[in-house]
């Protein structure tokens, strides 16, 4: 089961939604297309009939991916057990820097380094170091440059 936050379900669903909208755009773009002549050798036919493909792929990829997943604020968590949609304020052990970082089910693809936390995946080494984990406790990274322990010191909104 993966879990998200009720923003990105949203997310999800308008994806899917304007998937199923260009349907219809892109079976006219397939036939006019069509009425050009010969296949072989049509790039605007190829070209829609990809388009066509790659989108239905998706279409059946989100479909499955909101079939099972929940969402997290309808999940009963602890006031001090981090999960996805937490906001939380870590102390770097090795150089006693803190910073914000968000937990999210799935990244928003957004990257604003001017935002005031930091947005880790559920499914990378620091979200899930830091999935279920409380405050005091200290967590351990596997990052590709070496391992890193942080002290959870507060859940600033979760």
């Amino acid at each position: 089961m993966e879990f998200v936050t009720a923003e990105e379900k949203l997310s999800l669903e308008k994806k899917l939604d304007d998937l199923i909208k260009r349907r219809p755009i892109i079976i006219q773009r397939i036939a006019e297309a069509r009425a050009m002549g010969d296949l072989k050798e049509n790039a605007e036919y190829h070209a829609a009939r990809d388009e066509q493909g790659m989108d239905e792929a998706e279409v059946r990829r989100l479909k499955e991916r909101l079939e099972n997943l929940a969402v997290a604020d309808d999940v009963d968590v602890p006031d001090d057990m981090v999960f996805i949609g937490s906001i939380v304020k870590l102390r770097d052990l090795s150089d006693d820097s803190e910073d914000l970082y968000k937990l999210v089910g799935e990244s928003s693809g957004s990257f604003d380094f001017d935002a005031e936390e930091i947005e880790v995946t559920a499914s990378s080494p620091m979200g899930d170091s830091l999935m279920k984990a409380r405050v005091g406790e200290t967590v351990k990274v596997n990052l590709p440059r070496g391992e890193k322990r942080y002290e959870i010191l507060e859940i600033v909104r979760g």
